[in-house]
Order: structure tokens, then C-alpha cells, then sequence
């Protein structure tokens, strides 16, 4: 062992607090071919949305008993469809225990937390390396979050993310591409990709574009993939929105 190592001269990590937005799957109750069938259909509506992405059990809502949760199943079933089990939200004493055993880190319940939550609500896509994005203007201390504003289309592949405000796109966000914000988004040309607002819990968050031809929009978690959306104001000016967990499409000449 080198001189360096042994003093402690120069550290080889650093440990830094981040905020990553994840998906949460908040578990009712758990059967294992009920599970991997429901899990299997929501992935063949959306299957980039769901594709190597890390995964948050949510057990605020579990009704089943406690000897039913079998945490090496839902990671097996999960790993076999490229989903990553992570953690375990909001459980019990009992829970939390058989969690530990998997190896499953263990999340406050939402509940829990300050408002606005970092909740793990949504998704952080790997994506190719994309170009550099505009500097985010400085927030005063305790003043507003300033907006983050793109003026370039986002092309395919690229993902561009406001973690603590609104996202402004001056241009088009294109096919493959991604979006997402911890409050509103704002595509001021058509919206071809995905959009994902309030991705902290925020369900007061909107999405506003020029043309909606989306191919899958979020809100706080709540999505809603083109096939849905292509009744709705397809191809028009609309504005998105969560009422009582469903996301509401409106044109915005009838704001």
C-alpha cells in the first residue's frame, strides 16, 4: 500500500447528496403471476419508458399481509423485464425487515417528508451523450427558482432536465427525446417526445405545448402514453394537467 493511500493524503470518493427522480410502483397487494402479468402489459404500452430503470417499492397502500410480500420474486420478475428494484417506500416494521433481507435499501414514506417531497415519482432515462445545455440562470437565495430555457430543438436521445423549477423549450422536442422538470414544462413547438412534469410529487404541475404529438406525458407519476392522447387534442395547442389522478388534456383556447 503506497505512502498516499496510508495517510489518507488524497481520498479515492467523495459522497454528495443528489436527487434522482425514480418510478415508484406502489404495491396494493402481491400475487406473483398477477404481478409479472400487470407488469408485463404496462411495459408493452410504453416499453423505452420502462427499460433499464431504477424502481421504488411504494407500501403506503399495501392491503395484502405482511407473509405475501416476497421481495426476491418482485426482483426476479422485475430483472427479467430490464427493471431495477432499488429500495422499499413507507413500509412497516415487518416490511421493512423482509426488505433488509433482499438487500433493499429502505425510503421514508412520502408522507413523511417536506413539501414539495423529493418523492420517487418518475424516471431518469439513460440517454446518449447530448449536447451542452444553456446555464440555468442564479437564484437569489430564498427567491424564486429560475426557469430553465432551452432555445435549441432536443433531439433524439437527448434528455434535458430542471430539477428544481420550470422547463422552457423555445423549439421542438423531438422523437426519443425527453423533458422533464421538477415543476411546468413549456414546448413552444411540437412536443414528439416524452414530458414529465412535477417529477418530485408537484400534481399542481402542467404541461403546455404547441403541438401535441407526444409520445408519452407524465404528471407527479401519472402518465399517459400517444395512443391515449390522440383523442385529445392531437396535433393542437393544449395544456396538461392532474385532476383527482387523472391527466386532463385541454385546448388552450379554452383556458
Amino acid at each position: 500500500m503506497t505512502e498516499t493511500a496510508t495517510t489518507g493524503a488524497q481520498q479515492s470518493f467523495q459522497l454528495k447528496g443528489a436527487t434522482v427522480p425514480m418510478t415508484a410502483l406502489e404495491l396494493h397487494y402481491f400475487d406473483t403471476d398477477a404481478f409479472e402479468n400487470n407488469l408485463r402489459e404496462k411495459i408493452r404500452q410504453a416499453p423505452g419508458f420502462f427499460r433499464d430503470i431504477p424502481l421504488i417499492i411504494s407500501l403506503e397502500k399495501y392491503q395484502g399481509a405482511d407473509t405475501d410480500l416476497d421481495f426476491f420474486q418482485i426482483i426476479g420478475i422485475c430483472r427479467r423485464h430490464s427493471i431495477q428494484v432499488v429500495g422499499v417506500r413507507g413500509g412497516n416494521e415487518d416490511q421493512n425487515r423482509l426488505a433488509r433481507n433482499a438487500s433493499l435499501a429502505l425510503l421514508p414514506s412520502a408522507s413523511n417528508r417536506e413539501r414539495p417531497a423529493p418523492v420517487a415519482d418518475d424516471i431518469t432515462v439513460t440517454t446518449e451523450p447530448s449536447e451542452p445545455a444553456p446555464a440555468v440562470s442564479p437564484t437569489p437565495a430564498n427567491g424564486p427558482v429560475a426557469a430553465r430555457i432551452i432555445t435549441q430543438p432536443v433531439r433524439s436521445g437527448q434528455q434535458v432536465y430542471a430539477p428544481e423549477g420550470d422547463l422552457v423549450v423555445l423549439a421542438s422536442v423531438q422523437p426519443g427525446a425527453e423533458v422533464l422538470a421538477a415543476g411546468n414544462i413549456h414546448v413552444y413547438g411540437p412536443l414528439r417526445g416524452r414530458a414529465l412534469a412535477g417529477v418530485h410529487g408537484l400534481e399542481s404541475a402542467r404541461i403546455f405545448c404547441q403541438s401535441l404529438e407526444a409520445e408519452l406525458v407524465s404528471i407527479a407519476g401519472h402518465y399517459k402514453i400517444s395512443e391515449d392522447l390522440q383523442g385529445q387534442g392531437w396535433k393542437s395547442p393544449v395544456q396538461i394537467q392532474l385532476r383527482e389522478d387523472l391527466l386532463v388534456v385541454t385546448p388552450l383556447d379554452r383556458v
